[in-house]
């Protein structure tokens, strides 16, 4: 199992925490933001959603409705999958059982869409509190640290970032609830 108490996210989360008078401009070729609030992390991931071309992979506790439920947010989902034929969207879920109580506009969605919206419980052999994140392709990445915290980083670009969350992704995806047993939850 990967381990995400990654030394060099913590400092930049942790700051991130921190009240600051002013923050300094990024490089211009920077494409690393430190997010701190939900409004930040919604519009983050509504553009990692955007750039997807091929796959967009989200693991959450419980599809976070103000972040994933948004209509911003679920029009780049179905322009992804209707306009590329090939697209998926995979989603792993801490709590299916939060999402579906909360009437969950994306699970709506995705019991329209089940050809291209994937979902599945996720393995009790990993932590719940292994943080959230949106990876869109290979190459952009929204990550929190910690659920019940706002704080993370957006990169756009730094598919070597990228590609480590999306190994873990992958190796909990394929110990996961597979999606027949899901979608009945879901009904």
């Amino acid at each position: 199992m990967a381990d995400f108490t990654d030394d060099w996210i913590k400092p930049l989360v942790e700051r991130a925490g921190q009240a600051a008078p002013e923050r300094p401009p990024a490089p211009p070729s920077s494409t690393r933001t430190i997010l701190t609030t939900m409004p930040e992390v919604r519009e983050a991931s509504l553009k990692v959603a955007k750039t997807a071309q091929r796959l967009l992979s989200i693991f959450t506790p419980d599809l976070e409705p103000q972040i994933y439920g948004e209509e911003p947010f679920l029009e780049a989902v179905k322009r992804l999958v209707l306009a590329r034929s090939y697209a998926k969207v995979r989603v792993l879920l801490a709590d299916p059982s939060r999402a579906m109580v909360d009437n969950n506009r994306f699970l709506t969605l995705a019991r329209r869409l089940t050809s291209c919206i994937d979902m599945r419980a996720m393995s009790p052999e990993y932590p719940a509190s292994a943080g959230a994140f949106i990876i869109a392709d290979d190459k952009a990445l929204v990550y929190r640290l910690q659920i019940d915290r706002w704080d993370g980083i957006s990169d756009m670009n730094d598919p070597a970032v990228v590609r480590r969350y999306l190994n873990f992704f992958d190796e909990v995806w394929q110990t996961s609830m597979q999606e027949s047993q899901m979608r009945q939850m879901l009904v």
